[in-house]
């Protein structure tokens, strides 16, 4: 009795895995948290003193969580989802923030680009890194 294969003419194709998707993943939000650095020396030397105080709290939190949720997520490591979920929160405030208290014009703009380019994606994949692992879990 021989063994017949059927292939699908999908079966070709390469498709990245799980585990690629979880280290690109990382490494973006790794990438993002390292980013962030350089912004709070920025922040902390150009913005008034009680100004500078909150916005480096801010985006330091930010940084760390980013930087915890990248590093777990490379490793495959489970704890990933709790630093992630806490990166989306502030990433939102943060975007939300920037908005509410620029002023119109080109500080208005400049705050609503990096809301829609930035903020909100990682906040977004930031999110779904949390609740979908999660899901997976309780599921």
């Amino acid at each position: 009795m021989s063994l017949i294969t059927l292939t699908s003419p999908c079966s070709s194709r390469s498709y990245p895995s799980a585990g690629a998707a979880r280290r690109w993943q990382g490494r973006l939000l790794t990438g993002a948290g390292l980013a962030l650095l350089p912004w709070l020396g920025y922040l902390a030397a150009t913005l008034p003193a009680r100004e500078a105080v909150a916005w480096v709290a801010l985006d330091a939190a930010e940084a760390v969580c980013l930087l915890t949720a990248g590093t777990r997520l490379v490793r495959a490591d489970p704890r990933h989802r709790a630093p992630a979920a806490a990166a989306a929160l502030l990433l939102v405030a943060d975007a939300c923030a920037d908005v509410a208290l620029a002023a119109p014009g080109q500080e208005l703009t400049g705050a609503l680009a990096m809301a829609l380019a930035a903020e909100l994606p990682l906040a977004a994949l930031c999110g779904t890194l949390a609740a979908r692992t999660a899901a997976r879990l309780s599921g």
